[in-house]
């Protein structure tokens, strides 16, 4: 199954998702239609029930350099109420990507800056080729990396978080690894086989399972511990009930 247009190209392969951000020239650089273009390619996996991952990557070098000149001309002459609604549009991809019932992955080659390291920080994963580079050099502008903020530290420290966030450095897929950014690195020569085994291994896990986890991870997010134990003795009740749980307590009992 395959989707294309001049922005984002979809494929669905199997168990497997793929979105690619389809701007190369542009260093995959984010505009309204290709935040509109992810969003419509989450929706359409989402809603095929063979699909256990989406693995969102960049087209040619780069994996997305952030809102491109035009975009950031746009913001300079736009009104108080344009602004708003074009970061609440960002903020629904944000939102969006929790929302997708299955793990979404962002495999990273080449830079992932400004929003582009947000698209990435937002996703339930991060794959990094090992020369990939990431940072938010929003300040350096006069802007602020602000829905991103509160992904980022979720992710890693409060100081490391106001140090990529203040500074605007760039750093390597290695130290993104370190403090949490990033889950996983392989080799630039290996990367494209390396994610396709990391992802291909949702396809042996139980969906319902993995879905169940992702939602109860974000809602327990700044609820008590208490409340927190009381939502998982609900989750734990419905996994129960799932054909998946019962079909495995089955296999399991007989071995």
């Amino acid at each position: 199954m395959t989707h294309e247009d001049s922005l984002v190209l979809s494929t669905i392969d199997g168990s497997v998702a793929r979105i690619t951000l389809n701007r190369p020239a542009k260093r995959n650089a984010l505009n309204d239609g290709l935040v509109s273009g992810i969003k419509a390619a989450l929706h359409e996996a989402s809603a095929v029930d063979a699909v256990r991952v989406v693995v969102i990557s960049g087209a040619g070098q780069d994996f997305c350099s952030g809102a491109d000149l035009e975009s950031l001309r746009k913001i300079s002459e736009a009104s108080v109420a344009e602004n708003a609604e074009d970061a609440r549009s960002l903020m629904e991809l944000f939102e969006l990507i929790r929302q997708v019932p299955v793990p979404v992955v962002a495999a990273v080659r080449g830079r992932a800056l400004a929003g582009g390291c947000g698209l990435a920080s937002a996703c339930d994963l991060v794959l990094a080729a090992s020369s990939a580079r990431f940072g938010y050099p929003e300040v350096k502008i006069g802007f602020v990396p602000a829905m991103v903020l509160a992904i980022l530290k979720r992710s890693v420290s409060q100081k490391r978080a106001f140090e990529l966030l203040t500074r605007g450095a760039e750093i390597s897929a290695e130290e993104a690894r370190q403090i949490g950014l990033v889950n996983q690195v392989f080799a630039d020569e290996t990367f494209d086989d390396e994610v396709t085994a990391y992802v291909g291994a949702f396809e042996k896990l139980s969906k319902s399972a993995v879905a169940l986890t992702k939602t109860l991870l974000y809602q327990t997010d700044g609820m008590t511990f208490t409340d927190a134990l009381e939502t998982g003795v609900d989750v734990n009740v419905i996994a129960r009930m799932t054909e998946d749980c019962r079909n495995g307590i089955a296999r399991f009992t007989k071995k």
